[in-house]
């Protein structure tokens, strides 16, 4: 139970913006879990693109409620369980997965979320590690694996330094898949080789997909990781071999474009949008058991950026905006 009087802060916007003009900050009573949910305190909260656009208006992420408390990934400790949730789960170290779906959100002293969007976090990881981990690390699992095994395939991972695309080169490792990322710069390369991809080429350079096509042997790769599809639709066309798959998550940079059908169609190219706030029930639990295990045994690579207080959210969110190496946290709880 909370303390009477006690109360709990929490990051919010109503209207659509910049975060400057609709982030607020403000304290509310301390909010009781409901049937089968718990309330976890909040360590740290997790940034993602989804979490910005969303609070910026663009108009494939709504608002889900009329105040949204900001951000779906976070880690902290449960202190409450409601009814049908048992009480053993109070002092578990957990990360948190779509906590915005009904506005609540981790950017807060005390988030609510159903139990099971609250997962025990492993010892060994701490609570940045865990606040990383929701939409990254779900959807690079769901695109790699979304269309069966990977072992012994070639797998291309656009921006495979990526908060999405170095978790999906270091699952399509694990897996057994030969890995070739893209970067646009030697660094973020050296990153994707040292997450375990085989090879790493510049996407931007006009011989990539000769290069990547001399890696696989004239063949083509059979599953693309893409970060960005209407911008690098015509490199995956080049390189995909016979009924490859491209599984994408995100086309920031060119959100709208002509489907190239007869590009396409001889070689039966097959195409999976993934969304990581909608996976399938099965899709989600088997994710969260590879994540849960991967961590348990320090098979992950993280990468985390600033990690800002409570107070500068604003600054964590243009932070994120500008595209800060690492993923941006926010320190709700030492």
């Amino acid at each position: 139970m909370a303390i009477a009087g006690a109360t709990s802060r929490f990051a919010f916007y109503r209207d659509t913006g910049p975060a400057r003009d609709v982030i607020v900050i403000a304290e509310r009573p301390i909010p009781e879990p409901v049937p089968g949910s718990v309330r976890v305190r909040i360590h740290r909260s997790g940034i993602n693109p989804s979490d910005t656009k969303r609070r910026g208006g663009w108009s494939s992420y709504k608002p889900r409620s009329p105040q949204m408390v900001l951000h779906c990934d976070g880690a902290g400790v449960i202190e409450a369980v409601g009814e049908g949730v048992s009480p053993h789960r109070i002092g578990e170290r957990v990360w948190v997965w779509n906590a915005e779906t009904e506005g609540q959100g981790t950017a807060a002293d005390h988030c609510i979320v159903a139990a099971d969007q609250a997962v025990r976090l492993p010892d060994v990881a701490g609570f940045d590690v865990g606040a990383c981990l929701g939409v990254p690390a779900c959807t690079a699992h769901r695109a790699v694996f979304a269309d069966g095994p990977v072992e012994a395939q070639w797998v291309l991972v656009q921006g495979g330094a990526g908060a999405v695309g170095a978790y999906a080169v270091q699952f399509a490792a694990r897996a057994g898949a030969r890995v070739i990322a893209t970067g646009s710069s030697p660094d973020k390369r050296d990153v994707a080789l040292g997450l375990g991809a085989r090879h790493a080429v510049d996407y931007r350079d006009p011989e990539a997909a000769r290069q990547i096509l001399a890696l696989t042997g004239g063949r083509g790769v059979d599953r693309v990781v893409e970060v960005d599809l209407g911008e690098n639709l015509t490199l995956d066309l080049e390189v995909c071999a016979l009924n490859a798959t491209i599984a994408s998550y995100s086309s920031t940079r060119v959100r709208e474009f002509p489907f190239p059908y007869y590009a396409i169609a001889p070689k039966g190219l097959n195409f999976r949008i993934v969304q990581g706030y909608c996976l399938p029930d099965a899709a989600r639990a088997q994710a969260v058991a590879d994540i849960t295990d991967a961590l348990a045994h320090g098979a992950l690579v993280h990468r985390i950026g600033k990690v800002f207080p409570l107070e500068e959210i604003v600054a964590a969110h243009e932070a994120s905006e500008r595209g800060d190496v690492g993923k941006v946290l926010i320190a709700v709880t030492e």
